[in-house]
């Protein structure tokens, strides 16, 4: 593990995201870095430039998004994970890179024991798309086809075990659907390979929605979001309702200093006040269901234990 750190790190300072001494003194006096473990145009993308918009002006420096995917999130987490516990380097990810992986893969980091949680910013809904020009209309649709031709439908999704893979293999369990997976390096890719027509169906959230030449058949999760768009409670697909919705949370290196943890904690309990901030999220149909970091820590021990559950269900 230390060699790998040792490596992990070397990679961090060759993108820039090294940082000075963590003594202590007024914080922050320098920018703040926060890594994204997914590509560009997803929604962890797109609620970042808003988070970063405004949040500078409540912490009094620049808050510097690094893009940096791969390995289904776990290249970007792992570079976090071996940054200085020092408040200057946040990773912004979410609940299934989070707390679900651990359960599928060797990591070369332990999320409970690297990471501490500064907030949950919101939550998201996946809403299943197919192409403007897709031969199903409904979700009914797809799914008599899928049952009538197992194996031949593409469903991408945004990386294994990602916010997206998670929902449509719960989904497609339940309706009894057998589909072909091909995953993409975030939200963003998969979305262009949709509209290219190399998968058939995929999902997205609301704030990437927006403009897309996509039809929504269904969304994940109890709230109607969408006018005339039934939701998986209302068609009865309760496993996928109770595991599929996403959280955003903004992660900690673990040891990283109390008074420098209630500091971003209380810029981020500030920018959810903050009008501008609102009304940029509401711009992109996303909810301001924030929580503190304090109060998260504890549901990501319940999620671990959730998922570690529907991985076991999923492989035996």
């Amino acid at each position: 593990m230390k060699h790998m750190k040792t490596m992990i790190w070397g990679m961090v300072t060759a993108l820039g995201l090294a940082a000075a001494p963590v003594s202590a003194q007024t914080f922050p006096e320098r920018p703040i870095t926060m890594v994204i473990p997914l590509g560009a145009g997803g929604s962890h993308d797109l609620n970042a430039r808003v988070i970063t918009s405004v949040l500078p002006q409540i912490l009094g420096q620049p808050v510097v998004v690094q893009l940096m995917p791969g390995a289904g999130g776990q290249t970007g987490t792992a570079a976090a994970a071996a940054a200085p516990a020092d408040g200057y380097t946040l990773l912004f990810t979410h609940n299934f890179i989070d707390e679900l992986q651990q359960f599928v893969t060797t990591l070369p980091y332990t999320p409970n024991e690297d990471f501490v949680a500064v907030s949950r910013t919101n939550t998201a809904q996946p809403v299943l798309v197919v192409r403007n020009d897709s031969p199903f209309q409904t979700f009914e649709e797809l799914v008599e086809h899928g049952r009538e031709n197992p194996g031949d439908m593409r469903f991408g999704h945004s990386g294994n075990w990602g916010a997206f893979m998670v929902p449509g293999l719960a989904l497609m369990q339940e309706a009894g659907v057998d589909v072909t997976l091909i995953p993409y390096q975030g939200g963003g890719p998969v979305i262009q390979a949709l509209l290219a027509g190399d998968v058939d169906f995929t999902f997205a959230f609301p704030s990437v929605l927006s403009g897309q030449d996509l039809r929504a058949l269904l969304v994940v999760g109890e709230d109607a979001i969408l006018d005339g768009i039934p939701t998986t409670t209302e068609l009865g697909y309760d496993l996928v309702s109770e595991i599929g919705v996403m959280h955003r949370v903004v992660l900690a290196p673990a040891g990283t200093p109390d008074d420098r943890l209630e500091v971003l904690r209380n810029a981020f309990a500030q920018l959810n006040e903050d009008p501008t901030y609102l009304q940029l999220l509401q711009r992109l149909d996303e909810n301001s269901a924030m929580m503190d970091g304090a109060e998260y820590n504890n549901i990501r021990l319940e999620q671990a234990e959730s998922y570690r559950a529907l991985v076991e269900s999923f492989t035996q």
